[in-house]
């Protein structure tokens, strides 16, 4: 009877230790654990948080690209529930779409994924409109997944496994995805439709998107922006204008008319690599542009170019940076008087726009999540989505998975 009792009593203890090896990030807030994620806040204190080298940016959480079930990691995005204001980040993996919970700074919750519509691929890109993400990805007949984001609410058993709610699949392959939120329209970029131009969609109605026509005369777009004009040029004001990197120049186009696309101007750079994604500065004056092989062919430090676009039919190159690395820029998003730059293998870095009208652009704040060198290669952060109103950054790193990042105080 001792021997039996004995005997349950390891067993009890053996599963009482190894119950919890497969849940989301649940620990207690510490850097590391049986997992490899990192939850609670780890701040920058003499220039690291952690492992990680770091310059106003506090380390709040990090899921591994393991813990996916995944070998890559690539896009990120995020969504703010507007009933509750949970905070929530997409990743972007190889092999599917990743949805978690950061609203807890000690707490990040991997919720579920939604698998891949084909095969895998080391590209996914993913927007939110009307509390819905839309994704696509470069995978063979993968069309566009259409996901209710709401569904995220209240799941009693996470992480599992999601369906879409509707796939589109007027195209296959896609490189990325832009949505005009104020207009309601998508732009799939670079399919096998439309010369590899934008592939023009109406998500007014989420759960069914309805093919809208596209552009060809600038063949093939790498990424782009679409957004309802308010910037300088009064030629245009309030005009839905198409502004693609389109591997060897960019191209501005006018797509108020769905039928009728219209080629305003192209602008071209010296020492193009390939043209490969821009944002504007909030006031539509600037266009913020990365060349993703300039640094690797050509041998510059990580280099992004600053178009004057006061004048759409006349754009004008009006400064080139030079960053502080030699790593390639890739991602780039504007919010404010500041333009974060998923850097690759410099990580995240934070450039300070405010003197941008005097050519003056400086680095004012960094996090490295990929320490062990800023060469020019294709490992290290992909993208970086600074939008929430917390604060909080997200950032997709290839190889180690999901980081959330937030101002040091």
């Amino acid at each position: 009877m001792k021997k039996m009792f004995a005997a349950l009593l390891l067993i009890f203890f053996v599963f009482s230790c190894s119950s919890n090896d497969d849940d989301p990030v649940t620990e207690p807030p510490t850097p590391g654990g049986d997992n490899g994620s990192t939850t609670g806040v780890i701040p920058c204190e003499n220039g690291m948080a952690g492992d990680y080298p770091c310059d106003g940016y506090d380390l709040i959480g990090q899921i591994p690209i393991t813990n996916f079930d995944a070998v890559e990691g690539n896009d990120s995005w995020g969504w703010t529930d507007p009933d509750s204001g949970k905070e929530y980040a997409i990743m972007g993996l190889d092999n599917g779409t990743a949805f978690v919970d950061i609203s807890d700074e000690d707490n990040l919750v991997y919720l579920g994924k939604l698998p891949t519509a084909t095969g895998s691929s080391s590209w996914r890109d993913i927007k939110v409109y009307q509390d819905h993400a839309f994704i696509v990805s470069e995978a063979s007949g993968h069309g566009m997944q259409v996901f209710d984001l709401t569904r995220l609410r209240d799941l009693s058993n996470p992480p599992v496994t999601f369906s879409a709610d509707f796939r589109y699949d007027e195209f296959g392959n896609a490189h990325n995805i832009v949505i005009n939120e104020q207009t309601g329209f998508a732009y799939a970029v670079g399919t096998t439709t439309f010369s590899g131009g934008g592939h023009f969609i109406d998500v007014r109605d989420p759960k069914n998107p309805v093919a809208a026509g596209g552009h060809s005369a600038n063949a093939y777009t790498h990424d782009a922006q679409v957004i309802t004009y308010i910037g300088p040029d009064n030629d245009y004001t309030t005009s839905e204008i198409y502004i693609g990197a389109n591997e060897n120049q960019v191209a501005i186009v006018d797509v108020t008319d769905k039928d009728n696309p219209a080629e305003i101007s192209t602008i071209t750079y010296p020492n193009i690599g390939y043209t490969h994604q821009g944002w504007f500065t909030e006031d539509q004056r600037y266009f913020i542009l990365g060349d993703e092989l300039d640094e690797q062919n050509l041998g510059f430090q990580s280099r992004t170019l600053i178009f004057d676009f006061a004048d759409l039919d006349s754009p004008q190159l009006h400064h080139t940076y030079l960053g502080t690395t030699s790593a390639i820029d890739h991602n780039g998003y504007v919010l404010g008087d500041e333009f974060f730059l998923a850097n690759y293998t410099a990580g995240l870095r934070v450039l300070d726009i405010s003197g941008i009208d005097d050519r003056d652009i400086t680095e004012k704040a960094f996090f490295d999540t990929h320490p062990e060198t800023d060469v020019a290669r294709f490992s290290g952060v992909w993208s970086v989505y600074p939008y929430f109103e917390s604060g909080k950054i997200v950032v997709s790193d290839i190889d180690r998975g999901l980081f959330i990042l937030r101002k040091s105080n």
